[in-house]
């Protein structure tokens, strides 16, 4: 059935206009970004099997590559671009809405929303550096070191040489457990005491070290599990 055969109140565009893009699922949504379906086959329906596919996760779907994408029935050639740009934009809007300019850091839980954006999802894991200036208000973020899927290394040498390049006067370090445990492991531990004597030695503040999961994250400040 094609989205034309349908009734007005089962069209996705007419309902976006008509009641908000909230009023929509998921598949509707998609739907209205595929525009069209193939023979036989509504966008609604396409964009059920396209969620489906990725087992009915955003976050999977935003990870599959574009030719698997583009090797679906119905998905081929430029159809499904729209929906990864979509999955873009949404990241850079909440890059820019997770901006704590001028504002302290004071928990990690403000640390955990400015790193969820480039951070959620990831399935190596990654090392981030938040470098702060006297009144902790954040100068730069910085991927310092990516790695496999299970540890990363953290490279002291280099955090010690960006912080006294932006001056920073305090940093807060993160990384990745793409398991979704946030428990820090024996490695850990000794790579962050490691980094914290270096940093000790320039009069820079290690503020935490917060392991970041998906859901839910680890704070070694507070030695606590939160739920994201």
């Amino acid at each position: 059935m094609k989205i034309k055969e349908l009734t007005e109140g089962e069209r996705p565009r007419e309902r976006m206009v008509e009641y908000g893009a909230e009023s929509l699922g998921t598949g509707e949504l998609l739907a209205v970004l595929l525009r069209s379906g193939t023979r036989g086959e509504s966008a609604v329906d396409l964009a059920q099997r396209l969620l489906s596919l990725a087992g009915g996760s955003l976050v999977q779907l935003s990870k599959m590559p574009l030719e698997r994408l583009r090797a679906q029935r119905g998905l081929g050639g430029t159809k499904v671009l729209p929906v990864l740009a979509a999955f873009e934009l949404g990241r850079r809007f909440m890059a820019e809405e997770s901006r704590l300019e001028k504002v302290s850091i004071i928990s990690p839980a403000q640390v955990y929303r400015l790193m969820k954006p480039v951070m959620k999802g990831l399935e190596a894991e990654e090392c981030w550096v938040v470098y702060l200036n006297a009144a902790k208000y954040v100068i730069s973020r910085e991927c310092v070191s990516a790695g496999g899927l299970s540890s990363t290394i953290i490279d002291v040498k280099r955090i010690v040489a960006s912080a006294l390049e932006r001056r920073a006067q305090s940093l807060v370090l993160v990384h990745n457990h793409p398991s979704g445990n946030p428990r820090p492991g024996r490695e850990d531990l000794t790579q962050t005491l490691a980094l914290r004597r270096a940093l000790d030695a320039f009069s820079i503040h290690l503020l935490d070290h917060i392991v970041f999961c998906d859901d839910s994250y680890y704070s070694f400040a507070d030695e606590t599990v939160y739920q994201g």
